[in-house]
């Protein structure tokens, strides 16, 4: 699994507020948001082990390299956009459909959220929470604290965000 495609599950996972059991929806507008996020990675991916069985040794090693200087809890930055729509939040499927994650709601309001996560997927677990908190209708923050688990190894991955609403119109963005 790449970093960078842990992140955007992570991030993506914030927006699963209507994913889980009795969430009251947030009170923000619908349509095109970007959000922000810094995110810190520590220990090392889980990797399947008929993947690294695949690999040469030159590969294997050079592969690991490059997954410890990502790793080294050095912060990364990004940005994202996505569109909320009364369908998403309606069917509860807004940014987080995936059937192989239980979300456990621990508080929710129109403005406050929090929700542990937890979810099996090739071979690893991941487990944490979530914290959004809606400012205003065209302002969100909050953050992620994750770990993930499998074939010996553990990351933890730590992201802050800010989300702000862009306007109505989503565009090609789904």
């Amino acid at each position: 699994m790449r970093p960078k495609v842990v992140l955007a599950f992570l991030v993506l996972s914030s927006f699963a507020l209507w994913a889980g059991d009795k969430i009251q929806p947030f009170d923000i507008k619908l349509g095109l948001w970007e959000m922000t996020w810094t995110s810190a990675m520590t220990g090392m991916p889980p990797i399947p082990s008929d993947v690294l069985a695949k690999m040469t040794p030159e590969q294997r090693v050079k592969m690991e390299a490059a997954l410890g200087a990502r790793s080294g809890g050095l912060p990364t930055t990004g940005t994202h956009k996505t569109c909320i729509t009364r369908e998403k939040m309606d069917k509860q499927t807004a940014f987080d459909d995936r059937k192989n994650c239980t979300h456990t709601v621990v508080t929710s309001s129109s403005s406050k959220l929090e929700m542990k996560i937890q979810c099996t997927e090739q071979n690893a677990t991941m487990s944490g929470t979530i914290q959004v908190e809606a400012l205003n209708s065209e302002t969100l923050k909050g953050s992620v604290r994750m770990a993930t688990a499998g074939g010996g190894r553990t990351m933890n991955v730590n992201s802050d965000f800010t989300s702000r609403y862009l306007g109505p119109a989503c565009g090609d963005v789904k």
